[in-house]
């Protein structure tokens, strides 16, 4: 049957108003790159409709060592340095494990 499990992450990034642009321009070089690594299925940013200045962020990996490798990457790397300093706050993650084929072919 395979590997019919997934772990979708949804992340709320909210940057200093001086390095929101610096935010989302990382995000958006970070995506093209996220998107051919194995294991990943989508890793989209895009800003609140509903908060100003809010960037979010879906992703959706295979499982946990599919997200660790994403983690490992020196581009991802590079991204997280960055960000220590453009940030307000902690970015928020909620996490969602499916671990059924009905459940996955929900999300």
């Amino acid at each position: 049957m395979g590997n019919t499990s997934g772990l979708f992450l949804f992340a709320t990034i909210r940057p200093k108003p001086e390095h929101f642009q610096d935010a989302r321009a990382a995000l958006d070089a970070l995506i093209p790159e996220t998107l051919r690594e194995p294991g990943c299925h989508m890793f989209a940013a895009f800003e609140s409709a509903s908060e100003e200045g809010v960037l979010h962020l879906f992703e959706h990996f295979d499982d946990q060592a599919a997200l660790d490798a994403h983690y490992a990457q020196p581009y991802t790397r590079d991204v997280f340095a960055r960000y220590e300093n453009w940030l307000s706050g902690p970015v928020e993650i909620t996490r969602i494990s499916a671990i059924s084929a009905l459940t996955k072919a929900q999300f």
